[in-house]
C-alpha cells in the first residue's frame, strides 16, 4: 500500500477495550477499522494472551520444525497463501533465508522480520496457538497456526526459548514504504533485451533488472515480444480452473517484502466467492482478490532447462500480487506451457 502509517494514539488498554466490543471481526479488518496496524493490535495483548518473542528467522525457524504439522500463512494486500505442512530444511542467509520442505517452501528476507509474537487465544475447541511476525511498519510478514495435530509442548518450549526480556504492549513503528510503480530506462532497453535473452536461470532476472534501473513491471511493459505480453486480467482465474480440470501441476508464489511462500503441485477445488477466487484443497488454500488485478502478464525467461513461462498479476499501484509457473520438478511443464502460450495477448498497448 502506498500510504504511510501514523503511530497510533490508542493505548494497549484502549485497543483491548475496543476489541472486546467487536470480538468477531477478523484481526486485520478490525485493525484497519481502528486506524492501527495489525502488529499494534497483537502487541496490545502482550502480558495477556500474547508473548513478545525474537522474530529473527535464524532463531525462529530451527524451532518451528518441532511444532509438527501446522498451517503456514503468507499474504499481501490482495492474496493469501496458506499451506499445511512441517517446517523442514532451513537454510540461513544474511539477506535471504530458505525453507525447502516438500510442503512448506519459503524464501525469507530477515531484515523485514521485526516484531514477533506467540499467541494463545481462546477458541471454541480449545486454545488457538499461533506465531505471528510483522515488519517495521506493523504489517504481517508471516504467520504459523497450530492445529489439533501440532505439538503444544514444543510450542511452549519455543516461547520459553525466544521470549524477549522486555514484554511491552507498545510498538515503535516506521513509515510504510510506498509501492514502487513501473520503472524503466528507455536508453537501456536494448541492453535489457540482450541480457534477458542470455539468461540461463530465472534467479538472474532481478539482478539484471536492478542493475539496468528497471523493476519487474517496468521491464515487462518495455521488453516486448517474445519475452512479455499483457493478457486478460482474468487469466489467473482461467489458469486455476484449467489446472484443476486438466490436472496441470503449478508453482504459485505469493509474497510481501519479507517473505515469499510457494505451493508446488496440483490444485483441485476452485471456489469463486464474490470478488475472491479461492483454492480450497485439504493441504493448500489460496484466496485472491481478483478485482485487485490491474495488469496480468505472460512472461518468458530463458533457462538452461528451457523457457520458464509464468503469469504475473499486478495491482493498480504496480505491486506484484502473485506469480504462477508450471511445476517442473519431475518433468517439463508441457501442459502448462501449451495452455499459457495459447492465452491471447491484449491488442491494446500499455502506455
Amino acid at each position: 500500500m502506498a500510504n504511510t502509517h501514523t503511530p497510533s494514539t490508542h493505548t494497549p488498554e484502549q485497543i483491548r477495550a475496543l476489541r472486546a466490543e467487536n470480538p468477531k471481526a477478523r484481526a486485520r479488518d478490525f485493525a484497519a477499522l481502528q486506524g492501527i496496524t495489525e502488529a499494534e493490535l497483537v502487541a496490545a495483548y502482550v502480558g495477556h494472551t500474547a508473548t513478545a518473542i525474537n522474530a529473527a528467522p535464524d532463531a525462529l525457524f530451527p524451532l518451528l520444525g518441532n511444532l509438527g504439522d501446522v498451517l503456514a500463512l503468507t499474504r499481501n494486500e490482495s492474496c493469501v497463501h496458506e499451506r499445511r505442512g512441517i517446517y523442514k530444511d532451513y537454510h540461513s542467509g544474511a539477506h535471504a533465508s530458505m525453507v525447502l520442505g516438500s510442503e512448506i517452501d519459503m524464501r525469507m528476507f530477515p531484515s523485514h522480520w521485526k516484531f514477533g509474537f506467540a499467541l494463545v487465544d481462546a477458541g471454541e475447541d480449545g486454545p488457538k496457538r499461533s506465531i505471528q511476525v510483522f515488519d517495521a511498519a506493523g504489517d504481517a510478514v508471516h504467520k504459523v497456526h497450530l492445529n489439533a495435530a501440532s505439538d503444544a509442548v514444543a510450542f511452549d518450549a519455543l516461547v520459553a526459548a525466544l521470549r524477549l526480556p522486555e514484554q511491552s504492549g507498545s510498538l515503535t513503528l516506521t513509515a510504510r514504504a510506498p509501492v514502487e510503480g513501473p520503472k524503466g530506462d528507455a536508453a537501456r532497453l536494448e541492453e535489457l533485451r540482450t541480457e534477458w535473452k542470455a539468461m540461463t536461470d530465472t534467479h538472474q532476472f532481478l539482478r539484471l533488472t536492478h542493475r539496468l534501473k528497471f523493476n519487474r513491471l517496468g521491464a515487462n511493459r518495455m521488453v516486448g515480444a517474445p519475452f512479455a505480453a499483457p493478457i486478460a486480467r482474468d487469466a489467473i482465474t482461467q489458469v486455476l480452473h484449467a489446472a484443476a480440470d486438466q490436472k496441470i501441476p503449478l508453482m504459485i508464489f505469493v509474497g510481501n517484502a519479507g517473505c515469499i511462500q510457494i505451493h508446488g503441485g496440483m490444485v483441485e477445488k476452485i471456489v469463486p466467492m464474490g470478488p475472491w477466487i479461492n483454492v480450497m484443497d485439504p493441504r493448500f488454500n489460496l484466496h485472491l482478490r481478483a478485482d485487485h488485478i490491474a495488469e496480468c502478464w505472460r512472461v518468458i525467461k530463458p533457462t538452461q532447462r528451457g523457457d520458464a513461462i509464468s503469469i504475473e498479476a499486478f495491482d493498480a499501484e504496480g505491486g506484484l500480487i502473485l506469480q504462477i509457473f508450471g511445476y517442473r520438478k519431475d518433468a517439463p511443464p508441457v501442459a502448462w506451457d501449451a495452455f499459457v502460450t495459447a492465452l491471447p495477448a491484449l491488442e491494446a498497448e500499455l502506455a
